[in-house]
């Protein structure tokens, strides 16, 4: 039995994963979840993650991003003391945050292949499109857990990358769509 790596996120119609929070994170569109009214239970699939989560995974640039706002944040107070796994070529022990549970640097793919292996369960990756289009590329990643908002953005970072490769066959798990135009999609890949 191996790990199950879950991709966990925001997305826009046309497929955008870049900046739902804010503009600071780089799409002049930035903070396009904020845009939606705000309906309690169209959230409810983070509510829902918190309980399944056993290790979280980023990349280094949402790594960074999140772990000096969610180590001190009541919201993400169940994640402080979880496996962290960073996946980066750069980033060095000394610059990880302290305080912020166990934390390993995965430097390939190869690790993180090694690393579903192991003993536990799911690990969630929160943000990190980079790292989830060569994960879903290297048909590692085993569920997605979307809330797609109802904008295009056109340019931005996309979830899935453009690469010629074998179909994957995805089964929808859940679904369900909310008075804000959200919808909750959430599929397990088929092998």
């Amino acid at each position: 039995m191996t790990r199950e790596l879950v991709y966990t996120g925001f997305m826009s119609l046309d497929g955008v994963v870049d900046s739902p929070g804010g503009k600071e994170e780089g799409h002049r569109s930035g903070g396009w979840v904020m845009d939606a009214e705000f309906v309690p239970e169209a959230f409810s699939l983070k509510g829902e993650e918190l309980a399944d989560t056993t290790a979280l995974m980023f990349g280094r640039r949402s790594y960074e991003a999140f772990a000096p706002i969610w180590r001190d944040s009541a919201d993400h107070a169940a994640y402080k003391d979880l496996p962290k796994y960073v996946v980066s070529a750069s980033l060095t022990d000394d610059a990880v945050t302290d305080g912020w549970g166990p934390i390993t640097i995965l430097r390939s793919v190869d690790d993180i292949a090694a690393l579903k292996q192991t003993e536990g369960g799911a690990i969630f990756i929160h943000g990190s499109a980079e790292l989830a289009r060569s994960l879903s590329d290297a048909d590692l990643i085993d569920r997605y857990n979307l809330l797609v908002f109802p904008v295009v953005l056109g340019e931005g970072k996309s979830l899935f990358s453009r690469t010629d490769r074998d179909k994957q066959q995805l089964r929808l798990r859940d679904s369900a769509t909310y008075s804000n135009g959200v919808a909750k999609l959430v599929y397990d890949v088929v092998r």
